[in-house]
């Protein structure tokens, strides 16, 4: 078992359970939370299998950075609406 099949299942093990944590949890700041869980999931999956024999596929890689940057930002949005949305009530 190679170090890229490992990290690839352990980001499906993340995925379902941010996943799971979308769909199951009531309480808005959690739920956000399970959305970051299921793309760090997604994240460790592309990571894991853009791992070569020969070495690392640079591709992948850059999709990640660009996924981390652009989850960061919709985070910041969410956490926002969220603040905004208990003003509100």
């Amino acid at each position: 078992m190679s170090a890229g099949l490992i990290y690839a299942l352990a980001g499906v093990l993340l995925f379902v359970m941010g996943a799971a944590g979308v769909v199951m949890l009531d309480h808005l700041l959690r739920k956000i939370l399970a959305f970051n869980l299921l793309g760090s999931g997604a994240f460790l999956v592309l990571v894991g299998l853009a791992q070569r024999a020969g070495g690392v596929d640079p591709v992948p890689q850059a999709m990640v950075l660009t996924g981390i940057v652009v989850s960061v930002a919709a985070t910041a949005l969410a956490l926002a609406l969220a603040r905004r949305l208990h003003r509100a009530e």
